[in-house]
């Protein structure tokens, strides 16, 4: 079902850029070099499977990050654009560091089965990741109305989650109560997709920027949303939006899924 939603949400948004819009060419557009640098907040909500490999005999411990980790302990984001005419690069780079604990819980599985009747278990995880995205741009419309640009490159996800856990009775065939496990990857994946603003209001200050992109490679699929509303001004632009990424790794993979929610404030400065 994730794969058919992301076909019908992302799919349209790409082939309006592809086919409806052709390369306009703006009357402030020039060929010398244009920079812009944002600096954001994203305060997601982060979700996903992970199972874990425990350090001595015994099969995995499966556990669910949306259910343990309501915490973001430290996030530094930003962006940087240079463009030339209708060409140029766009990076985006987000860490994040996420982690909780939560005492007598029950949302641990063990191989896949839940924990014995009476059993619960302390548990402390802790999320570190990287994204960072690294494009080309090719401007496809650009006037007093908007613009929007297509974007090709390719995305890394660096992740690496670290669970410990404490069982409140013997559970076999552990040998002890106490474990800790810890699993890593590092993803690269090509990713195709637009960014760019409707603009509207007096003086066409306001903006609606949006962007979508869908990808794959060393994931079996991963995509991303971003729409919002923004307030131009003479050296840049102030704005909010909602960015949601997902990420759907393949089989072999033990973390299995993981997904960012929430919303973003920033500002974005234009030299």
């Amino acid at each position: 079902m994730k794969k058919i939603s992301t076909t019908l949400v992302t799919a349209p948004l790409l082939a309006a850029a592809l086919v409806g819009a052709s390369p306009v060419r703006a009357q402030g557009m020039t060929d010398a070099w244009q920079f812009e640098v944002s600096i954001y907040g994203w305060f997601p909500a982060i979700s996903g499977t992970t199972s874990f490999p425990p350090s001595g005999n015994g099969p995995s411990v499966d556990v669910s990050m949306g259910d343990v980790i309501d915490a973001l302990k430290f996030a530094f984001m930003g962006s940087f654009e240079a463009r030339n005419g209708q060409w140029g690069l766009w990076t985006d780079l987000v860490y994040g560091d996420f982690g909780a604990s939560k005492s007598r819980t029950r949302d641990i599985t063990i191989g896949g089965n839940e924990l014995p009747v009476g059993v619960s278990a302390d548990a402390s995880l802790d999320v570190k990741s990287w994204v960072w995205t690294l494009a080309g741009l090719y401007n496809l419309k650009s006037d007093t109305d908007g613009q929007t640009d297509l974007i090709f490159g390719a995305r890394l996800l660096d992740m690496t989650n670290t669970l410990k856990w404490t069982f409140s009775a013997d559970v076999s065939p552990y040998p002890s109560r106490s474990g800790s496990g810890e699993v890593s990857l590092s993803n690269w994946d090509a990713v195709l997709g637009i960014k760019g603003r409707v603009n509207f209001g007096e003086g066409r200050k306001w903006f609606v920027p949006y962007y979508a992109d869908v990808g794959a490679g060393e994931s079996k699929l991963t995509w991303q949303l971003q729409a919002g509303l923004g307030y131009q001004f003479d050296w840049g632009a102030v704005l909010a939006t909602w960015r949601y990424l997902d990420y759907d790794f393949k089989d072999s993979s033990r973390i299995q899924t993981m997904s960012m929610n929430g919303p973003t404030i920033g500002v974005a400065f234009k030299f």
